[in-house]
């Protein structure tokens, strides 16, 4: 490609800065007149490893509060979290100039350019996604005139065990008058409305649309994807900008298969059966879309349809798939009055799931030709249900429950290693066809990948899962199976969840008690944030070290800790915290924080803190307590 033109075609402020230094080599040797700058998840205590934050449910981390004017030019993220789903979970928000409106709000996942809670890996200029999707990358330019606030807030059920970040940025003398701001939203259906488009963006303003994420879980067999796309600038009554089929706007053709590019890729295409998923993007680099006073892209949602006995009804019907995607746009100011995202777990990709820790059933497991056993923090938080499988023919066979009749989608998160088998899925005796042979051979661990087992009409009571091996890959040196979560989606069905309450110091107090541990975790986390006026808690927040969730105790120990000195008759509590077998590291740490914020008056926990330096993940905290309190202040 000549450079010169790739200068021309793509605006500047879109380029990402090394695309926009091979247009202009000589851009490398220049003295540059900005200071980089980044902010990150690091620990400040150079004795720490702990550079990662674990935001419990309701809870959100702020990456950057940043002061400009800037530009915030690269963002990096990794996670390990045990919820399925957690990338639609986790809430990325971009706030511009002390605005309350958001201008990027989307689940991680989709932002990062992979749907349905997935991850994969991506390299394309704007976005890319390594270690199978783990690390995350954006390169979208994001310039701000006074002040940037990038927030991630964990709108799931479960901890996230470790959230590490860098946000690099350039703060700038001044940025050019014409200057617009990055946007992306996230917008579902699901499914999309009979009658109606489906519309991935409407907005008022001046700018120019720069992207497109899309993902579709199909609801019936047959190629979802004859629905044109559409764009409607500054008013038209007919779209200036018409397609020819979903897969051409993506820049590829006859259907959709996994793929990677600069400007379009599919991260995930499952093929055209019942239940496949499928996500593609397109960065609108080399031909953003201006528009002056408004803009707004549809999808018609036809496709192909089937007559029951197999026979095709028609090429080009309207069809209840389910739709999500994410826009990206650049636009003066701030846009206003866009459609919120539903919150959480009516993000995922039915809007509803129960997550069966298999693990938990082992006593009720039965195994043929091996031996079933746990293996725990296999990944961080991931614990697994182990077939330790001597030849082809071993057996595992797990009984679940379904609480009420009805059509579920059953998956699998089933982990991949070097040892591992391939392995065919029964459910209740019979193949569940779907996804085919599992080879789970991988050359390093990994948990912990989706299988689709199919949409399944199922009746309340038992039934079971059977996974059975029928050999392995040749790289692989055994033929054993682990397996991480099972769940069941209920077809149909997306769930009405609120976000926790908005809580005070005072009504956080009340809220303790409530009987839904996130709304405790919650109550404890708005204490924490309260500093001295939650004095009047403490007490009971004493009492919550011993409550049967870990993340309200680990929470109540880290609101003890904002009280210092004051806390002192908390002692006893921590040292019986410390105390529990079992106790989760999280909360051990955050029990030897609130020691050594206690300080002196702490001595009598000397011994445990001692003990838990022999712990790796507790070390540090321990160590930093033992400090604080001083060696000799017994």
């Amino acid at each position: 490609m000549n450079l010169r033109w790739l200068s021309i075609l793509v605006p500047a402020v879109i380029l990402p800065a090394a695309s926009a230094q091979l247009a202009d080599p000589l851009s490398f040797a220049r003295l540059k007149d900005y200071r980089a700058v980044r902010s990150s998840s690091n620990n400040p205590d150079p004795e720490s490893n702990d550079d990662s934050k674990r935001p419990i449910p309701g809870e959100t981390i702020v990456l950057g509060d940043l002061q400009g004017p800037g530009m915030v030019t690269h963002i990096w993220l990794t996670a390990a979290a045990n919820e399925y789903g957690w990338p639609r979970l986790l809430r990325l928000r971009v706030y511009y100039d002390g605005s309350a409106t958001p201008s990027v709000d989307a689940p991680v996942g989709d932002f990062f350019g992979v749907g349905h809670g997935f991850e994969r890996d991506i390299n394309s200029l704007m976005i890319r996604d390594s270690s199978s999707g783990r690390s995350r990358n954006c390169y979208w330019p994001m310039p701000f005139r006074r002040s940037c606030r990038i927030a991630i807030t964990n709108e799931g059920r479960r901890r996230v065990s470790n959230l590490y970040y860098h946000v690099d940025w350039r703060k700038l003398h001044s940025l050019p008058p014409n200057t617009a701001y990055f946007h992306a939203l996230y917008h579902q259906a699901l499914p999309a409305a009979t009658g109606k488009p489906y519309e991935v963006l409407k907005v008022e303003g001046r700018g120019h649309y720069v992207g497109t994420v899309m993902s579709v879980v199909q609801t019936a067999a047959g190629w979802f994807g004859e629905g044109d796309d559409r764009i409607y600038v500054d008013g038209e009554k007919t779209a200036g900008i018409q397609g020819t089929g979903t897969e051409d706007y993506f820049n590829d053709a006859w259907s959709l298969r996994e793929a990677q590019g600069l400007y379009t890729g599919v991260p995930v295409a499952e093929g055209t059966d019942v239940g496949a998923r499928m996500t593609a993007y397109r960065w609108h680099l080399a031909d953003p879309i201006p528009f002056t006073r408004s803009f707004r892209f549809d999808f018609e949602h036809a496709g192909w349809t089937y007559n029951p006995d197999g026979t095709v009804r028609s090429a080009f019907e309207e069809r209840p798939d389910l739709f999500s995607s994410v826009a990206f746009w650049y636009q003066e100011g701030i846009a206003h009055g866009l459609p919120e995202p539903p919150y959480g777990p009516a993000r995922l990709p039915h809007g509803n799931a129960r997550q069966i820790e298999v693990e938990d059933l082992i006593a009720a497991v039965r195994t043929e030709n091996g031996k079933a056993e746990v293996q725990k923090d296999v990944f961080w938080s991931r614990d697994l249900l182990f077939l330790n499988a001597t030849a082809p023919g071993a057996k595992t066979t797990i009984p679940f429950q379904v609480d009420q009749d009805g059509d579920y989608e059953l998956t699998a998160q089933i982990a991949h290693a070097p040892d591992y088998g391939t392995y065919e899925a029964l459910l209740d005796g019979k193949p569940t066809l779907l996804p085919g042979p599992i080879d789970a051979w991988y050359s390093e661990v990994y948990v912990a990948v989706d299988h689709l087992l199919g949409w399944k009409k199922l009746a309340k009571g038992e039934h079971t899962l059977a996974f059975i091996c029928t050999g392995k890959d040749a790289r692989s040196t055994g033929y054993n199976l682990g397996i991480d979560t099972l769940i069941l989606a209920r077809i149909g069905q997306v769930a009405a969840v609120a976000p926790p309450p908005k809580l005070t110091a005072r009504t956080a107090i009340h809220a303790l008690d409530d009987p839904n541990p996130v709304i405790r975790g919650v109550a404890a986390l708005t204490l924490r944030d309260a500093g001295a006026a939650a004095y009047p808690a403490l007490d009971i927040l004493i009492t919550k070290l011993k409550d049967s969730d870990e993340n309200v105790r680990l929470m109540s120990a880290d609101a003890i800790a904002r009280q210092g000195k004051r806390a002192a008759r908390a002692v006893p509590a921590l040292i019986a915290a410390c105390e529990v077998p079992s106790q989760h590291v999280h909360v051990l740490r955050s029990a030897a924080t609130a020691l050594g914020a206690i300080g002196p008056d702490a001595a009598p926990a000397l011994p445990v803190l001692r003990k838990l330096e022999a712990i790796p993940r507790v070390r540090w905290a321990a160590r930093a307590a033992i400090g604080q309190i001083g060696e000799d202040a017994r």
